[in-house]
């Protein structure tokens, strides 16, 4: 088990996982098709997001979380 301040980094990281894995496989589909090499294309794609999307969660998380906290206040 991890300790619990690494929750919010573990959080990041999943979250940047799984939106990556989306987006790219969107892109890639939109731009090559599902053709041959579909699969391959894709994960290639989703490796060099993956990285870029992780500090960019990181970084926007708590920019976000104050809009949002801006957005609810006394409603």
């Amino acid at each position: 088990m991890l300790p619990k301040k690494l929750a919010p980094m573990l959080f990041g990281l999943l979250l940047s996982g799984i939106m990556s894995l989306l987006v790219s496989g969107i892109s890639t589909w939109r731009a090559a098709g599902l053709g041959p090499g579909f699969a391959a294309t894709w994960a290639g794609a989703w490796l060099m997001a993956w990285p870029v999307a992780f500090p960019a969660v990181l970084l926007a998380a708590p920019l976000a979380r104050r809009a949002v906290e801006r957005l609810v206040r006394g409603r």
